[in-house]
């Protein structure tokens, strides 16, 4: 009897021992995968609300007003100053393609904790970095966040790399001249990549206004590692309403 009682507890003990091992391993080279699990619904949450600001937004009345502007990007511009006005924290925004890693995928308003669990989360209020293992590291208050796709500024949004779908963990892999798409509920916007840069967290250099519309994507950097921040630099080529 004792022995059979040693015999459970030792296959148990090595059956334990393979899921754990099993999870570094799919940690290291694809994501983790109990957060990822999670992320999904978190995820399939935002797609949900997203899809009913999408039915709200924009109404007729503001598609007439943003209709008197002369020319599509002064049109994209009335609606995302209308839009900023209307989403919340949390909230399905937009979705985010890039082609050349295979992402598609919703982005929300914020980088809480909350926020970043469903996605990449658009620079608000407070901006804030994603750091290893699912915390987030401060960077620095800037003003009421980063603009809007159509607002002509800098539009910048964070995602984690390992944890909650790891949305940028191949960040590094976007190379110059790749086309990146936010599709938001009043215009599609195409982006180009120009060029990557490897910061500090403190450094806030990288979201402010150039001058041009600029989309800016950031997560940590190395992998499994806060010590930098990865980020990638993409200028607007298009807008269609």
């Amino acid at each position: 009897m004792l022995h059979r009682a040693i015999r459970i507890i030792s296959i148990a003990l090595i059956t334990a021992g393979i899921v754990v091992c099993a999870d570094v391993v799919l940690t290291l080279v694809w994501k983790e995968p109990l957060s990822s699990i999670y992320a999904s619904i978190q995820q399939g949450n935002a797609e949900d609300s997203l899809n009913r600001l999408e039915e709200r937004f924009p109404d007729p009345a503001l598609v007439r007003r943003a209709g008197q502007q002369r020319g599509v990007e002064a049109q994209a511009r009335v609606l995302a100053d209308a839009f900023q006005q209307e989403v919340q924290v949390g909230e399905g925004i937009g979705r985010l393609e890039i082609p050349s890693i295979d992402l598609d995928i919703v982005v929300v308003q914020g980088t809480d904790t909350a926020s970043l669990q469903k996605g990449p989360g658009h620079f608000a209020s407070g901006v804030v970095q994603p750091g290893p293992g699912g915390t987030i590291k401060t960077m620095k208050r800037i003003g009421d966040g980063t603009a809007f796709p159509g607002q002509g500024k800098t539009i910048a949004i964070a995602g984690h790399r390992t944890t909650y779908l790891a949305p940028f963990r191949r960040i590094d892999q976007i190379q110059p001249g790749d086309k990146i798409y936010l599709r938001m509920p009043y215009a599609d916007f195409t982006y180009v990549v120009e060029k990557h840069a490897i910061v500090d967290p403190g450094d806030v250099t990288v979201v402010e206004n150039v001058g041009y519309e600029r989309l800016v994507l950031t997560a940590c950097h190395p992998l499994y590692s806060a010590t930098q921040r990865y980020v990638q630099f993409a200028k607007l080529e298009d807008v269609t309403l």
